[in-house]
């Protein structure tokens, strides 16, 4: 997978991301909910719970707890190759601000196996413009670095 040349609205988001850890621990601690409250959090906020089942088909449910709001990341997985690749729908319900209010957006994000590391390519399309794209350009930066945090702390080797 490759940049999108065709967005020329610029509501699409393409992140690379380098991970020291091995594909399985990072796909691992993509699709394990207990991982993922851990660090898909934006900042300022906490993931109390988180409900998945990774299929095809099968739907999310993160609740998102900031000192003001509680809200909730909703989808559904439209494909599910571990450890290589997942796309699945991404919708804040409700959205608290007028920045999350995108309607049913797609995520698709990649494990490229580096060997004792990963390379995550992360796209993030369909966002309402520019300034939408940038915020979530803004929180995925955060989350992943939590992410990275976390699979630093792991022993060698471990995927959950």
């Amino acid at each position: 997978m490759s940049e999108p040349e065709a967005d020329r609205t610029g509501t699409t988001l393409y992140m690379e991301r380098r991970f020291g850890a091995p594909r399985d621990a990072v796909f691992a601690a993509w699709t394990d909910p207990e991982q993922v409250k851990q660090w898909f959090r934006p900042p300022d906020t906490t993931t109390p719970s988180a409900e998945m089942d990774v299929r095809v088909g099968g739907q999310y449910r993160f609740t998102v707890q900031s000192r003001n709001a509680v809200v909730h990341l909703v989808g559904t997985y439209l494909e599910v190759e571990p450890p290589e690749r997942l796309v699945y729908t991404f919708r804040w319900d409700p959205p608290t601000l007028d920045l999350m209010d995108t309607g049913e957006t797609r995520v698709t994000v990649e494990f490229r196996d580096l060997g004792s590391e990963t390379e995550v390519v992360l796209i993030h399309e369909k966002l309402r413009d520019v300034e939408v794209r940038d915020f979530h350009e803004f929180g995925w930066t955060n989350i992943l670095d939590r992410m990275a945090e976390l699979l630093a702390s792991k022993p060698v080797g471990e995927a959950s």
